[in-house]
């Protein structure tokens, strides 16, 4: 699938290069529309569930398992709303950018987790699935699958950009001074990080995903 590159840089994709964080709140904000406080509610609890099950937030799924044996158009329209989201006005600043410039120094490939439905359209309708060229990796829990990441991506070293403390430790620790950790502080998963990474600290922190276009090779791989 791939030959040997210097470098790949693996991306993740929710607060990273997309505010997720903005389309739950319109996501939120659609259920109370259509379904009221209890619907929007129930909704969220059957997300908790089937997160804990799966392992993923599994939005078709939720909105399944909350329809039931009912019908209505509320419960289409929802379909729309999520199937039809404008995620190419959700991207941060500079995404593009970021990844142009370092496709000169490597291999930029998404590497995210998620469902086999909603995740791969969400990356299309970004704009990512065309920007990183078809390299697009979606797992259940990424951090479990690195030997399948680096068969299919070969390389020197690897640069994982992340906004989630558990995924950034737990990579450096398989791979330790293999891969640079990026940790970009933006979302509720950056927010809530607390002492999360003082054990094994990220080695690279930016604000945001832009900032990476101004970096060049030897300051990702001196990093590790």
């Amino acid at each position: 699938m791939s030959t040997h590159d210097p470098i790949v840089f693996l991306f993740d994709v929710d607060n990273t290069l997309i505010d997720n964080d903005r389309f739950s709140a319109d996501l939120a904000a659609q259920l109370e529309q259509r379904f009221g406080h209890d619907g929007r509610e129930r909704y969220n609890a059957i997300d908790q569930e089937v997160r804990a099950q799966v392992g993923y937030a599994d939005y078709l799924g939720v909105l399944q398992r909350l329809r039931g044996t009912q019908s209505g158009i509320d419960f289409m329209e929802m379909s729309f709303f999520l199937l039809d989201y404008p995620f190419d006005e959700r991207r941060f600043p500079g995404a593009l950018e970021t990844i142009d410039h370092l496709r000169t120094l490597g291999r930029p490939v998404i590497m995210s987790d998620g469902d086999t439905v909603f995740q791969p359209r969400k990356i299309r309708r970004a704009g990512l699935w065309d920007a990183f060229r078809g390299d697009v990796l979606i797992y259940v829990h990424k951090e479990e699958m690195l030997d399948d990441m680096q068969a299919r991506y070969p390389a020197d070293h690897y640069v994982m950009v992340d906004d989630k403390p558990r995924i950034l430790v737990a990579i450096k620790k398989l791979l330790g001074s293999r891969v640079t950790t990026v940790f970009v502080k933006q979302g509720h998963y950056a927010t809530a990080a607390g002492h999360a990474m003082d054990e094994t600290p990220p080695d690279i922190v930016v604000s945001g995903v832009g900032e990476l276009a101004a970096m060049g090779r030897e300051a990702f791989v001196a990093a590790a």
